[in-house]
């Protein structure tokens, strides 16, 4: 069959192989998934002083065979919104894509981007989820835990668990329906202004739902829908890759 469909028993085999590999690595991710989440700390209400709020993003691409991701993290004055700091960490990306692991892909450009803060935020704004996720492990939860920081996840996507669907909120600012998942709530569907599509808000770490959509609304603008820490972080990756991408061709 190998033979007639142009496939030799050895890239059958290697194929086989490589399966058998991102099987073991997926299982492997799902444990220390599992072994995280005792680390996971909600509070029953958020009492931190915020002052310095910090907003964090990748973006990927890819030269011939090799993959690249660039994260950017922007700091800004929580009550101002004045930009403090800006900063960014390019490199080939070295874990493969596991769904339901993308953690592991970024937290490594995400760790080295952090170490060159100046400031130290005192939350964390990822582009992503955290709670709203299968093990309730997004990247904003897998990093905060290891930050021991506050962190939101503000996805502008749905992920869908549990083929459960969200229940629209109505058209107005503000306006918000819970994502329940078998009776848990795992994340909120939030409209931070009308006429524009919601936003998926989840917890990272250290911070309760209420406080995580109080404290997102706190840096909307009228000039963006979009979290200002989140939406200045997905611009600076774009301005980012598009800096990078011809040095990767060169290499």
């Amino acid at each position: 069959m190998a033979a007639a469909l142009g496939v030799s028993h050895g890239e059958r085999n290697a194929g086989m192989v490589r399966r058998k590999m991102e099987e073991e690595l997926e299982q492997e991710y799902i444990r220390i998934q599992n072994s995280l989440r005792a680390g996971i700390r909600i509070p029953d209400k958020f009492s931190e002083d915020v002052k310095i709020a910090a907003g964090v993003d990748l973006a990927y691409w890819k030269q011939e065979e090799t993959e690249y991701a660039v994260c950017c993290i922007v700091v800004l004055d929580y009550h101002s919104h004045e930009v403090i700091e800006r900063k960014e960490y390019m490199d080939v990306v070295k874990v493969p894509y596991v769904p339901g692991c993308l953690a592991f892909r970024e937290l490594p450009l995400f760790l080295a981007a952090n170490q060159l803060l100046e400031h130290q935020p005192d939350i964390y704004f990822f582009d992503g989820n955290g709670y709203l996720h299968p093990r309730h492990m997004g990247l904003a939860t897998h990093a905060g835990i290891l930050l021991e920081k506050p962190a939101i996840g503000i996805a502008k996507s749905y992920y869908k668990i549990e083929n459960i669907d969200y229940v629209m909120p109505k058209d107005e600012q503000f306006a918000y329906t819970d994502i329940v998942i078998k009776g848990e709530v795992y994340g909120r569907v939030l409209r931070t202004q009308n006429g524009v599509k919601p936003l998926f808000l989840s917890i990272g770490n250290r911070i309760d739902l209420e406080s995580a959509m109080q404290l997102a609304a706190q840096m909307v603008t009228k000039d963006s829908h979009i979290p200002l820490p989140t939406r200045l972080a997905d611009i600076m990756t774009h301005e980012a890759r598009k800096k990078y991408r011809p040095v990767t061709y060169k290499c």
